[in-house]
């Protein structure tokens, strides 16, 4: 290996992967392990910070030593599911709780004790964000409120989403998190630099246990020389979605794009200055570099992924996920059935936490098949509610840049192009979430000059058009309107 790759160290919701990117965009190798998924109570979803560290670590480990060594590595870009909190003791580097991860719902009480409160005003417009379990300032206070060793260790403890901890341990104490992470806590103004005072106190999370804001590259730290035989430099960070968002080249406003993954995540390109949403979209930073910030709108979908996930592993309906493709295509329809897939509560435009999945329409010639096409027909569903709150908020998509493992299957990425009537681009490599941090590092290091200088990484694509009757169109976003409206009843 003749050139000096960038490592990536792609923090997922269920695995952790350590690839190594050519400066052109190559793929040069991977390592990648699973993660244990912990449900210990309805609503709650946990990981094993520990082992998010551990698995991290051997991944890294394997591919340093493909690359030729430490010294052979021009720099580490992370990228992370956000809004998991992970919660440590800076004295011993260990966790005293699990992470709390960001499918989590058991802060649905407080954020409506918040919202009966009036406060939620005041955080939509200092925030960007909606008032939700999924973001990451109620799991801190959640933490601080029934952990007794959050209480006990006063200064000593630290908070973070995941790059924040991976940082930590890769370094041996450096407390930092970049803008796009913090700016999905809850806790960091749109359009200020640092923490805010009052959603501070607001949610009970002292100062000192917060990470320092900072860019999305640059030159950060090295790491501890120990771990790899050498130190590397650290120069990306990103949140999963940001990532993926800049791996797909949205770098203009008006660019979108659709990360099919566990959940799914939209995020439009708005520019320099925020767009606070009006039709329950949220605002979030989509960049900092040398200070200056990108925003972006953002449509979050809980279950995308996982309702496959589901189907595999507690239904037993598919033994892969890669079976739903060939069991959609063996039916003509779905026979009737429509499935509210809201496993994890509904996030965007509806947000409500109390929601719960549906599968209606069953009869005695309901089949495996039918369900299972249900199951990837919803996807299109949520997202043609998506694109009716963009087009409300003035950011319509003129099309859709696709990414994500769930999107490498054909028949979702046509049937996304069907239900939203426009064209859907996907990339031959679906995994842009990485592409994405390696894009930041190589900027942070050097290789290139600016994300638009390192947008020649990204891959060719394959475009899906249109070509469903408009009448099959409106029958099904009708069935689908009509499930919705009679779930989203029951809590009005």
């Amino acid at each position: 290996m003749q050139e000096r790759p960038i490592l990536v160290l792609d923090e997922g919701t269920t695995s952790t992967r350590a690839i190594l990117y050519s400066a052109e965009g190559s793929i040069l190798g991977v390592s990648q392990s699973e993660l244990t998924q912990h449900y210990p109570a309805p609503g709650y979803v946990e990981h094993d910070a520990d082992e998010i560290w551990e698995k991290t670590l051997a991944c890294a480990r394997e591919m340093v030593a493909r690359a030729g060594g430490a010294d052979r590595i021009s720099a580490i870009g992370i990228t992370n599911q956000r809004e998991t909190v992970v919660a440590w003791d800076r004295q011993s580097g260990k966790p005293i709780t699990p992470a709390i991860v960001w499918q989590d719902r058991r802060t649905a009480d407080r954020c409506q004790q918040l919202r009966e409160a009036g406060h939620e005003p005041l955080i939509g417009a200092r925030t960007g964000l909606m008032l939700d379990p999924y973001f990451s300032a109620t799991k801190m206070s959640w933490v601080l409120e029934n952990v007794p060793a959050a209480r006990e260790l006063g200064d000593r403890l630290a908070f973070g989403t995941v790059e924040s901890w991976l940082v930590w341990k890769l370094t041996a104490g450096l407390h930092i998190t970049d803008a796009s992470n913090a700016s999905r806590t809850m806790l960091m103004p749109l359009e200020g630099a640092g923490w805010d005072d009052e959603l501070l106190a607001l949610h009970g999370v002292p100062r000192a246990s917060l990470p320092e804001i900072v860019d999305n590259a640059g030159q950060f730290e090295r790491t501890s020389p120990e771990l790899f035989g050498g130190s590397i430099a650290i120069c990306g960070l990103a949140g999963d979605q940001q990532a993926a968002t800049i791996g797909q080249n949205c770098l203009s406003p008006g660019d979108v794009k659709a990360t099919l993954g566990t959940g799914a995540f939209v995020l439009a390109n708005t520019g320099t200055s925020p767009r606070l949403s009006s039709h329950r979209l949220v605002s979030t930073v989509l960049a900092q570099i040398g200070g200056e910030r990108s925003y972006a709108l953002e449509g979050s979908v809980f279950v995308a992924g996982s309702l496959v996930k589901w189907l595999r592993d507690e239904l037993c309906m598919v033994g892969t996920a890669c079976e739903t493709e060939s069991l959609a295509r063996s039916i003509a329809d779905s026979g009737g059935v429509c499935i509210l897939p809201a496993l994890s509560g509904l996030g965007a435009p509806h947000w409500r936490a109390q929601a719960r999945g549906v599968i209606a329409g069953l009869t005695h010639g309901t089949g495996r098949a039918h369900i299972v096409r249900a199951a990837l027909e919803a996807m299109a569903h949520q997202m043609h509610d998506l694109k009716v709150a963009f087009d409300g908020d003035g950011a319509a998509w003129l099309n859709l840049r696709l990414d994500g493992g769930m999107s490498a299957n054909d028949w979702i990425a046509q049937d996304l192009a069907d239900i939203l009537d426009l064209e859907v681009e996907r990339p031959l490599d679906v995994e842009t979430t990485a592409l994405g941090a390696a894009m930041l590092a190589s900027v942070g290091c050097g290789i290139y000059g600016s994300l638009e200088d390192a947008a020649r990484m990204r891959p060719e694509v394959m475009v899906f058009r249109p070509a469903m009757d408009s009448a099959m169109r409106r029958a099904r976003l009708h069935l689908w309107h009509k499930v919705l409206a009679s779930e989203l009843g029951k809590g009005a």
